[in-house]
């Protein structure tokens, strides 16, 4: 079998055992991007030469007997809104085009720390702006399962390295739904973590849930492993969670019997394809095949619409000394919403957050007169992977999307509630196209929703199903 096409897991093992050499695993993944990528244009920097280095002296400290961490000799392409120390880092704005960071952000340096073997960059939008990956300086991302259409975002340039198996799994950022949309329209897994799990960068607000940073994997035993390198104590910074890397090794699946399921359909009526209802429905029988008690119930989050708008755009402020005519429309028009924003506007968000997060909270653990429920399940996107030229999606079902972030509320209203989140293939539309069912956790429980997650795939087989050519 290809190289490429292994699991992380299982590619970990090979180069513990000394089977494989990562400069052996380096030249097969280095070889599929040449053949592949070109297509995609999901790899939009590449060091090989760099790589190369690095992988000779995981190699070397091998033969000594030394192994550098959980990811060691692993490669990985980081997205290209985090700094790489020596490595063009651009956040995909031609303001940016040339910006060479001297040093790494916090979790790319854990990503090296554990042994990982920094490969290049991923695409992104420019600023990470929008579930769609283009931008002017490298272009369109495309998706491996159709190339006629989008792979999502603002992860897209990672999700379809990672389905393409061009890369064995790649990091992602999450602030609307740039970890979970990308892998639900890949087929991939895709954790949205508890705030504070994985470093954030020095630059970034360590006070702010809002954005996090998290694995797109094949497999959730592979995200697991990857978490391992990219989390971990950090007392510098107030949200670090006190998890230890160590616990998601070897992940193990849960047993699913018994659990209790809130099952929502549309989170409040929220408008969905019918063609994405009709793959989960086929998820939710999956569920109660394994034992799961499904009910129907949501908590009530239609308040999280506004709250999120405002949160987003005050974080968007930070790049309002930016030169706005250099900008896309829909980032332009997000700085300008930041700005304008009054001081009760911002308080009454910040209330509402607070508020919205205790609610999730209640929900999932039950109240004197409702049992409690283990997981809330309901649809990662609210339609299909569609046309790589369309912006943004501006009408599902009939009913239409007023701005660029209107329809990625099944995502960005669970964002709101700062509960770890993670998206896992459910099947594909009649016409092929990879749908994703979100199921959130409790506050923390990133390491058990893995778990569930795993049980899930495992039983359904969706991971299975590659690209072609893949």
């Amino acid at each position: 079998m290809e190289l490429a096409a292994l699991s992380a897991v299982a590619l970990a093992r090979m180069l513990r055992t000394k089977e494989l050499s990562a400069s052996e695993l380096l030249a097969a993944h280095l070889d599929r991007i040449e053949r592949v990528n070109p297509a995609l244009n999901a790899i939009v920097t590449l060091v090989a030469e760099r790589a190369r280095t690095a992988a000779e002296a995981a190699d070397k400290a091998a033969a000594g007997g030394e192994f550098l961490g959980p990811l060691h000799g692993l490669p990985i392409a980081i997205k290209d809104l985090a700094d790489t120390a020596g490595i063009r880092s651009t956040y995909g704005s031609p303001i940016m085009a040339d910006n060479v960071p001297d040093r790494d952000s916090a979790y790319v340096a854990s990503l090296k720390r554990a042994g990982a073997i920094v490969i290049g960059k991923t695409n992104t939008p420019e600023f990470g702006a929008g579930s769609q990956t283009f931008n002017p300086i490298f272009g369109a991302t495309r998706n491996p399962y159709d190339l006629a259409c989008t792979p999502g975002g603002s992860s897209g340039g990672a999700a379809a390295a990672v389905a393409a198996r061009l890369v064995p799994f790649a990091d992602g950022s999450d602030l609307a739904a740039s970890v979970r949309n990308p892998a639900a329209f890949c087929n991939l897994v895709g954790l949205r973590t508890t705030p504070g799990l994985v470093p954030l960068d020095d630059a970034d607000d360590p006070f702010d849930p809002l954005s996090v940073v998290g694995p797109i994997a094949r497999t959730p035993a592979d995200a697991a492993l990857l978490l391992a390198g990219m989390c971990g104590r950090d007392p510098a910074r107030p949200l670090a969670r006190p998890d230890r890397p160590g616990h998601f090794l070897d992940l193990r699946p849960a047993d699913p019997r018994g659990l209790r399921i809130a099952w929502s359909a549309d989170l409040g009526g929220l408008a969905v394809e019918p063609a994405v209802s009709e793959v989960l429905a086929g998820a939710r029988a999956a569920l109660e095949a394994l034992g799961c008690e499904i009910v129907d119930a949501e908590p009530d989050l239609a308040d999280a619409d506004e709250v999120f708008q405002v949160l987003r755009a005050l974080n968007m402020v930070r790049l309002a000394a930016l030169p706005r005519e250099r900008l896309k429309d829909t980032l332009a028009w997000n700085i300008d919403k930041g700005l304008a924003l009054s001081a009760a506007e911002i308080a009454a968000a910040r209330s509402g957050r607070t508020e919205i997060v205790n609610r999730m909270r209640a929900f999932l653990a039950g109240q004197p007169e409702r049992a409690a429920f283990d997981l809330l399940a309901l649809p990662t996107v609210q339609v299909a992977p569609f046309p790589v030229e369309q912006e943004w999606v501006t009408e599902i079902a009939g009913e239409p999307q007023h701005t660029y972030i209107d329809w990625m509320r099944t995502c960005s209203r669970i964002t709101v509630t700062a509960h770890p989140a993670v998206s896992v293939p459910a099947g594909f539309t009649p016409g092929g196209l990879p749908v994703g069912l979100q199921l959130v956790g409790p506050y923390s429980a990133d390491l058990w929703l893995l778990r569930v997650a795993q049980a899930f795939t495992e039983a359904t087989g969706h991971p299975e199903i590659r690209p072609e050519g893949a």
